[in-house]
């Protein structure tokens, strides 16, 4: 049985990026430590790595003007 067949309890479907892994999670699978989240969508929590990555450049090259 798939979990979008299971009747939803009173929380939201959530997705979890699993750090230790690189695979999304629907649902908190895996130990908290271990997840970054929650995201709304699959594609979401796909994209999170690289939209963090992202902010980091853009974070650093704010900071080299100061």
């Amino acid at each position: 049985m798939a979990l979008k067949d299971i009747t939803p309890g009173p929380h939201p479907v959530q997705f979890w990026y699993n750090l230790r892994t690189g695979q999304v999670e629907e649902g908190q699978q895996s130990k908290i430590t271990e997840l970054w989240g929650p995201f709304e969508t699959r594609a979401e929590a796909e994209a999170a790595m690289d939209k963090a990555r992202q902010r980091n450049e853009e974070w650093e090259a704010e900071s080299e003007g100061f």
